[in-house]
């Protein structure tokens, strides 16, 4: 186990962090007037927000929010919000409608164009399935220069810590009064997202160069920063079985990329990945990149990301 490894004084720091942020937030009452998409978003507003308030949550439980259809009760949050911030319009299309009957006064946030935040291309072609074929999971987002960019930029902490700037800037434009209150709490997240980042180097680094596959390819800011061997994705439409001939190229695939695990998702049926791998000597697991089984709050951007670690390790380094 991870915390095993900390020093006894270093358990306590991060303990006494997590109760101090979760019983702040806790007591924090929600205002209407900051709305965010998403948990991992909804995670880093509440981090910047701290006492002051708690932003609402558009799509929260395990809902998905590329196949996101909005609710009456979503339209009059958002008609109300005075500061909406999203990840992207790709990450999050149901947005793209909800943002042209937004109140002109409401500020959106896209927060993939914060400044500091780094982009990668999406990767198609040999191992990795065309994004074309799984429309349902493209996080896609064209730059200036026409390519198509990979939208699961929080998976990288020091995207994470760019966004934590964005929103108190934004939060501190809004409410200058509190605008130095934002920026400190954003510093002291960052310096979270820091201890968080040194901790799963230390946790992932025996992990490197074991292959493995993924559902869809949705992970690679988190397999750059922690170096990471993914060898491909499979990306089969969940509300298709696979065919026959499917099947056996997906199993094709496993065995020669030599993969050791096979990903699923929390949306995605898990007997169809245990199908795909059946006859092959790969092991499966199951990784969250938007934390659909997590409760929402300050602290989920954290164990969200702990997580994706220790499915990713006890996959590839069972025990015995």
């Amino acid at each position: 186990m991870r915390n095993a490894k900390l020093p006894p004084f270093r358990l306590l720091l991060v303990a006494i962090a997590a109760w101090a942020a979760s019983a702040v937030w806790a007591q924090a009452e929600v205002d209407a007037k900051i709305l965010a998409t998403i948990k991992p978003v909804h995670a880093l507003v509440a981090q910047v927000m701290g006492a002051t308030g708690s932003p609402q949550l558009l799509v929260g439980g395990s809902a998905s929010p590329h196949a996101y259809v909005m609710k009456p009760s979503d339209a009059k949050k958002l008609a109300v919000a005075e500061v909406v911030f999203r990840m992207s319009a790709e990450v999050e299309p149901f947005t793209i409608k909800a943002a042209k009957s937004l109140p002109a006064a409401t500020v959106l946030v896209t927060l993939q164009q914060a400044p500091g935040v780094v982009t990668l291309p999406l990767r198609e072609g040999g191992a990795f399935e065309d994004h074309t074929h799984e429309a349902a999971h493209a996080h896609v987002h064209t730059d200036a220069d026409g390519g198509e960019v990979d939208g699961h930029v929080w998976l990288d902490p020091a995207n994470a810590k760019a966004m934590l700037d964005q929103i108190a800037e934004t939060l501190g434009r809004r409410t200058p009064a509190s605008a130095a209150l934002y920026r400190a709490n954003a510093a002291s997240a960052k310096a979270g997202i820091d201890a968080l980042a040194s901790d799963l180097e230390r946790e992932l680094s025996p992990l490197a160069g074991k292959p493995y596959i993924v559902f869809h390819d949705a992970y690679q800011y988190f397999e750059k920063r922690f170096g990471l061997s993914v060898a491909g994705s499979i990306t089969v439409n969940p509300e298709i079985p696979p065919s026959g001939k499917r099947l056996s190229a997906l199993r094709a695939k496993i065995t020669k990329s030599g993969a050791t695990c096979v990903f699923g998702e929390p949306n995605f049926d898990a007997k169809v990945i245990a199908t795909i791998t059946e006859g092959t000597a790969a092991r499966t697991g199951t990784l969250d990149p938007e934390g659909a089984g997590l409760q929402p709050g300050p602290a989920l951007y954290d164990t969200l990301m702990r997580n994706l670690a220790a499915s990713v390790k006890a996959c590839l380094t069972p025990s015995s």
